[in-house]
C-alpha cells in the first residue's frame, strides 16, 4: 500500500486534472470537504499537495513571462506579488 503522501499527491494531481474537463477550478475544494468527514489526516495531505501543485503553477507562468518579456515576445515583464511576510504556506 502506498503512503499517505503519496496517495494525497496521486489523488491531487487527478483532481487538479480533472478540473479542466468539469469546468470548476474549485473542485478541489468539493473534494477536501469530502475528504475531511472521511479522514482529516488525509484531507490534510490532500490539501498540501494541491497548493504545492499550484503554487508550482504559478511560479512556472511568471518563470515562461519573465523569459518571454526578455525574449522580446511579450512587452511587459510580470511582477511578483508584494511580499506579505511569509502569510503563504
Amino acid at each position: 500500500m502506498a503512503t499517505l503522501q503519496e496517495m494525497a499527491d496521486q489523488l491531487a494531481e487527478d483532481v487538479l486534472a480533472a478540473e479542466v474537463e468539469l469546468e470548476d477550478d474549485r473542485f478541489y475544494e468539493k473534494v477536501a470537504k469530502v475528504l475531511m468527514a472521511a479522514s482529516p489526516t488525509f484531507q490534510e495531505a490532500y490539501i498540501t499537495s494541491v497548493r504545492v501543485r499550484l503554487a508550482e503553477r504559478r511560479g512556472r507562468v511568471f518563470l515562461e513571462q519573465a523569459l518571454a518579456a526578455k525574449r522580446g515576445e511579450i512587452q511587459e515583464a510580470p511582477e511578483a506579488p508584494i511580499d506579505m511576510g511569509g502569510m503563504g504556506h
